[in-house]
């Protein structure tokens, strides 16, 4: 499917992490690079949501508080303290990580602040002990120049990384607090992007003056990128957790075709007429005994386990839960991520995709006749613990009654293969406030003009330096400088005297 990014008003804009290779985390004096033989540590924390200063919830909080989950973390003596395990408060702002923030500011043309001041960000889905991530804007504005077009930089935030998921088992979920705490630095773009290709230009360009710096790690889980994208008539959507930058094309091109998706199936609702009303007024009902003797492993589980099996007749919707735009592309995947994420169910169906997975032609035939379902119905289908397979159908019903309005807002997670899946909600204004346990941290003029006469070459301009001394083509100084291959290649030069 080729598409006319600027026909469809495609905007994107970045949001590049990556943590610092400084020598302790950001609140503590714990190290940054893991160390072996400490003594293990578990204890297990429960998470709540709470108000901010206005008096509001965050919608976000709100999702995460709801699964009640037990947090079982996994400390060690040798890389982490009781800061991580929130028993002590946080030490002062690691001034080698400012510093790094400051560099990489200058480097970008952007304005530091006069003084920093830590935020709390309200996490509680547990990978933080604290129940919120600590997050200090370090810079604003700024620009970098990509084929040409400058591309505004909004903010530079230094924030502590998350603690990392070891296990999820039902209701519970495991913890490695080792990560919890090392710098991480935030670059965020204006939305001002309007093609996946230059969006990988954009985030190469950025990844390069950020190793610049010489202060970044480099490998797996060291670089996150996130994407706010939309479309016209299409929704802001926030999708989280790009690991490589090649796949940063495919989600933007495969969100793009997910948007248009489900505008297409909104006019094709209002077309048969679909209200809000009629989704909202739906009952669920029991078949429970539809599929008594079913031959579909998840169903007969679920119902020998004491679960039941409850359905929801979406009038004139049929054809549309199974019509795909690309793979896993589809309104009834829609339907399925919303109600895993909201109401952890697993065994979730629909008649657009039936017959099928042991479920017979005569168990849809029964069902469809139950539900009062016609040709142009569509019934889904739920089976799990009553409460939970209710509930899960009311996340359906919401949803499908957001599919005639069109693309929803959302937070959505990235997968290996450029495919998203719902997330959580997007998270509104409550979110943040300050954080009343660490100094605020004044920026000199003196120090920025200090920091400006030491500003390190970026990677552009020693490519230059290397090409114009050794007479190398460009291509194979990049190459030189993206395997970190420069100072060994200038010490053989060096010392034996052959010419490049």
């Amino acid at each position: 499917m080729k598409i006319d990014y600027r026909s469809v008003g495609l905007k994107v804009g970045l949001e590049i992490h990556r943590q610092l290779d400084t020598r302790s985390k950001l609140f503590c004096d714990c190290p940054t690079e893991f160390v072996d033989g400490g003594r293990e540590i578990r204890f297990v924390r429960w998470l709540r949501e709470a108000q901010s200063e206005l008096g509001e919830v965050d919608p976000a909080a709100i999702f995460e508080a709801r699964k009640r989950r037990k947090i079982v973390y996994h400390a060690d003596t040798l890389n982490t303290c009781l800061v991580e395990m929130d028993e002590e408060p946080p030490h002062d702002l690691n001034p080698e990580a400012v510093e790094v923030g400051l560099i990489t500011a200058l480097l970008m043309n952007a304005k530091p602040v006069d003084e920093i001041h830590v935020m709390r960000k309200i996490v509680i889905d547990g990978s933080n002990t604290t129940g919120f991530q600590r997050t200090c804007i370090i810079a604003l504005g700024g620009e970098i120049v990509v084929d040409g077009k400058k591309i505004p930089i909004q903010t530079i935030t230094i924030e502590e990384d998350a603690a990392r998921i070891i296990e999820r088992r039902p209701h519970e979920i495991h913890y490695d607090l080792r990560r919890l705490g090392i710098p991480l630095i935030e670059i965020s773009t204006a939305p001002v992007i309007n093609s996946p290709g230059e969006a990988y230009k954009v985030a190469y360009a950025i990844g390069r003056l950020l190793r610049a710096t010489g202060k970044v790690k480099r490998g797996i889980g060291t670089v996150r990128q996130d994407l706010n994208i939309s479309i016209r008539d299409g929704a802001l959507i926030e999708i989280k957790g790009v690991q490589e930058l090649d796949l940063l094309p495919k989600v933007i091109e495969l969100e793009v075709v997910r948007q248009l998706h489900l505008l297409k199936i909104r006019d094709e609702l209002k077309k048969r007429g679909v209200t809000e009303q009629m989704i909202s007024e739906e009952p669920i009902k029991d078949v429970t005994e539809i599929f008594k003797k079913t031959k579909s492993k998840i169903l007969r589980r679920k119902i020998d386990s004491g679960g039941s099996v409850l359905a929801l007749r979406l009038r004139r919707f049929g054809g549309l839960l199974g019509l795909e735009a690309a793979p896993k592309i589809r309104l009834g995947a829609e339907f399925a991520g919303r109600a895993r994420a909201w109401s952890e169910v697993e065994g979730i169906f629909h008649t657009d995709e039936l017959p099928g997975y042991g479920i017979t032609e005569e168990e849809v035939k029964r069902l469809k006749e139950f539900m009062e379902a016609s040709e142009l119905d569509a019934v889904v289908i739920v089976a799990d613990e009553r409460s939970k397979a209710e509930d899960a159908l009311q996340r359906i019903k919401e949803r499908a009654i957001e599919a005639l309005r069109g693309v929803p807002s959302e937070t959505r997670a990235a997968r290996p293969d450029g495919t998203t899946i719902y997330l959580r909600p997007r998270p509104g204004a409550a979110r943040m406030y300050p954080e009343t346990d660490i100094p605020p941290y004044p920026i000199s003029r003196e120090y920025l003009e200090e920091l400006k006469r030491r500003l390190p070459p970026t990677l552009d301009e020693v490519a230059e330096s290397l090409s114009r001394r050794y007479g190398l083509s460009r291509q194979i100084a990049n190459e030189l400088i993206d395997l970190e291959k420069v100072e060994l290649f200038e010490r053989i030069v060096s010392e034996t005297g052959v010419k490049p």
